[in-house]
């Protein structure tokens, strides 16, 4: 096996990992000073999202909906408890689960326009959706992949 030289190899900017996480990393530094005005990271804010679409999840539900594991989950929700957004209770069926409600807090902000500042910030335009689609058939594709 012949080694390439190290010219041939590719450049960070290169790789398609590296183009998703840097520019998750570039939401997540766009969605900051309109989150912080709120008392919101965006962990947190995509927690909310996550339940504003359904309400009344167990931590399990959301955690499989966003990737995360339950200890990465927890503190998370811990925060938006003590912050007001949600609240956390056992589940009277199943004591081992716990429930997860918006709290009025939460549900008025779902009323705010958060999002649609940062739709033109992509600059995407009309392919906005189409970019969407990709980058989530991208990764259902991996995660498929870890599954085979």
């Amino acid at each position: 096996m012949t080694n390439s030289p190290v010219s041939d190899r590719p450049k960070l900017g290169e790789f398609l990992c590296f183009a998703v996480y840097s520019a998750n990393l570039a939401f997540g530094r766009a969605y900051r000073p309109i989150l912080e005005k709120l008392g919101l990271t965006y962990t947190q804010y995509i927690v909310l999202v996550a339940l504003w679409e359904k309400d009344d999840q167990t931590v399990g539900e959301l955690g499989d909906k966003m990737f995360l594991e339950s200890n990465t989950l927890t503190p998370i929700l811990k925060k938006l408890e003590q912050s007001g957004f949600i609240e956390r209770r056992r589940d009277p069926a199943d004591e081992r689960q716990v429930r997860l409600r918006l709290t009025p807090k939460g549900s008025e902000l779902r009323n705010q326009e958060i999002g649609n500042e940062l739709f033109d910030a992509t600059g995407l335009g009309d392919s906005f959706f189409d970019v969407q689609k990709s980058v989530a058939k991208l990764r259902d594709n991996l995660m498929r992949s870890l599954d085979d």
